[in-house]
């Protein structure tokens, strides 16, 4: 009778023998590696699925920004000659013309130009150093897998709104950094003693459930544009959107218009001219919606498959055909634009420090009614949308608890409001927990080795930042509306039945996405709530006064002196 051999023992592979060793580390036990049932690799995995989806903040935010125009101002316009034919330097000084505030506006003067170039690098570092100081904090401090970067939507009302387009808005530049900075030093001061955890648990739970579901709605509608990407939805004069898909050289412009009464229509005086957003023609024909396509595909078979580390093949499989020029998909194209990102591009390595942005907060025009306005703005929106993203945040890892709370809770608030300080002296608009968290999540990033990963990149990006600023749009839509779906499904927690929880719920969901703001979502979601219960609330107030009106009256002192109980506990 044979006798059975046994069978040999697999050696373990060597990030099985690595995982082992750390989690028995000291590091392994700060992080609480085995308690939250992950490994140090997946951790890593985690974070480099985080700033994969995240990396394009390096040079959109710089980008945003920089149309404000910075610190430049008219005096950084050049002289210009009255005849174009003739070169400035041989220009007779009867024709030399002096800068004028109109040099900054389309057509826009050289000198201005490259001072906002300049400011546009500045401002890739002060990205790089918020995002990386604040995933940090918040990785070793609060031990939760959140990356920070400043915000997008804040970064777009802080340009656009409130400083205005190369300085023509209500509140210069230095300024309105000076509004972040004191918004963020009182929201740290909420966070601190402890306000911020209440305010955010007044939010009822049918908003703050289907928050999440707004959120990932909101992701997947940036990941269907054109700016950040695959660009499968576009621009309609009509409808807003529409259809996309235009190939680069169908996109036009658009201006602002003014109409007299003879019928003359004249450009608006300082008004701006939008990026080529208007498609005239050859709908899903653009070969970087179909590369993008191609990465979302690719993503889903792996997250089907159940492959580690789906996201960051998507991703650097499109970044990498990108990268190749003369081709039709590619990042470069030749243009003066595409030539200039070309050119910063084969510089591979380039460190860059802060010239003008740094430090540049002014205290004047602060007691102007636009400052305090843009104050108080800032502020609610971080109370609401920052909080809203790290409590959807710290539900989709399952870190929330019945009532509401999760670990590091304390320290995560901490974290994202002294981020806010650090980005306002560095010149960028109010850092936030990024909502790409998301994609780290889903690899299995439960732990701060996460943030901390993330925080790893951001230092590397120092040194590659001409490398990771040419990521493109459409090699970070796919990640982005794939962690949409994977948001979406907490809508099952939703009592759809009961119209006063279903309705503020889908308002919630609703304005997110088309509001382009979290913050606006959760107040139409809020509102609404208010609105639909307030009958309830005002009925339950007189059937109690009615049912023992002595009763009531003689404890209404004492009840006040006590810690009463609300009537209704949104």
């Amino acid at each position: 009778m044979a006798q059975l051999q046994p069978v040999p023992s697999r050696k373990p592979s060597f990030a099985a023998r690595l995982n082992s060793f750390v989690a028995e580390t000291r590091l392994g036990k700060r992080f609480k590696l085995a308690e939250r049932n992950t490994n140090f690799t997946t951790e890593l995995r985690a974070g480099t699925a985080t700033f994969l989806t995240m990396a394009y903040i390096l040079a959109v935010n710089a980008s945003i920004i920089a149309d404000s125009g910075g610190t430049c101002s008219v005096s950084d316009c050049t002289p210009t000659c009255s005849n174009p034919k003739i070169p400035l330097a041989e220009c007779p000084s009867h024709l030399l013309r002096p800068a004028e505030a109109s040099c900054k506006y389309p057509p826009v003067n050289e000198g201005y130009a490259a001072c906002v170039d300049r400011t546009r690098r500045d401002l890739i570092v002060a990205t790089v150093v918020s995002s990386l100081v604040g995933s940090t904090i918040m990785g070793v401090l609060a031990n939760l897998p959140l990356a920070l970067a400043p915000g997008m939507g804040a970064n777009a009302y802080f340009a656009y709104s409130v400083v205005g387009f190369h300085g023509s808005g209500p509140v210069p530049y230095r300024t309105a950094l000076t509004a972040i900075f004191l918004e963020g030093l009182i929201f740290l001061l909420i966070s601190a003693v402890g306000f911020r955890a209440k305010l955010a648990k007044l939010v009822p739970k049918a908003v703050r459930v289907s928050s999440a579901a707004g959120i990932g709605l909101f992701l997947a509608f940036i990941g269907l544009q054109s700016n950040q990407g695959i660009g499968l939805v576009g621009f309609s004069p009509s409808t807003l959107v529409t259809l996309g898909g235009c190939p680069r050289n169908k996109l036009t412009a658009l201006a602002s218009v003014l109409t007299d009464v003879n019928g003359t229509v004249s450009l608006v005086s300082g008004g701006t001219v939008s990026e080529r957003i208007l498609c005239s023609g050859n709908r899903m024909e653009s070969p970087t919606l179909w590369l993008g396509m191609v990465g979302l595909i690719i993503i889903a078979y792996c997250l089907i498959k159940n492959i580690k580390g789906g996201m960051i093949y998507g991703v650097v499989f499109v970044t990498v055909i990108s990268w190749f020029r003369n081709t039709a998909v590619t990042v470069f194209p030749k243009t003066e634009l595409g030539d200039a990102g070309y050119e910063y591009f084969k510089k591979v390595v380039d460190v860059h420090v802060i010239k003008s942005t740094a430090g540049a907060l002014s205290f004047e025009n602060v007691w102007k009614g636009a400052f305090w306005e843009a104050l108080l703005t800032f502020l609610y929106v971080d109370i609401l949308d920052t909080t809203g993203t790290l409590y959807t945040m710290a539900t989709f890892a399952g870190f929330v608890d019945t009532n509401g709370d999760f670990e590091g809770q304390y320290m995560a608030f901490i974290s994202d409001a002294s981020s806010i300080v650090l980005g306002s002296l560095l010149g960028t608009s109010p850092v936030t927990a990024f909502i790409e968290s998301s994609t780290g999540i889903r690899e299995g990033g439960r732990t701060g080795l996460t943030a901390l990963t993330v925080a790893g990149y951001f230092l590397l990006a120092f040194f590659f930042t001409p490398l990771l600023a040419s990521i493109p749009s459409w090699a970070v839509g796919p990640p982005l509306i794939l962690v949409g779906v994977m948001m979406v499904r907490c809508v099952v927690e939703i009592d759809w039945e009961d119209m006063r929880e279903a309705i503020p719920a889908f308002v919630t969901m609703l304005l997110m996405p088309l509001t382009y703001s979290i913050a606006y979502g959760l107040i139409g979601g809020i509102g609404t709530y208010l609105v639909l219960h307030a009958w309830d609330w005002a009925e339950d107030l007189l059937t109690n006064f009615l049912t023992n009106p002595v009763l009531h009256l003689h404890h209404h002192h004492h009840q006040h002196q006590q810690h009463p109980k609300p009537i209704v506990q949104l």
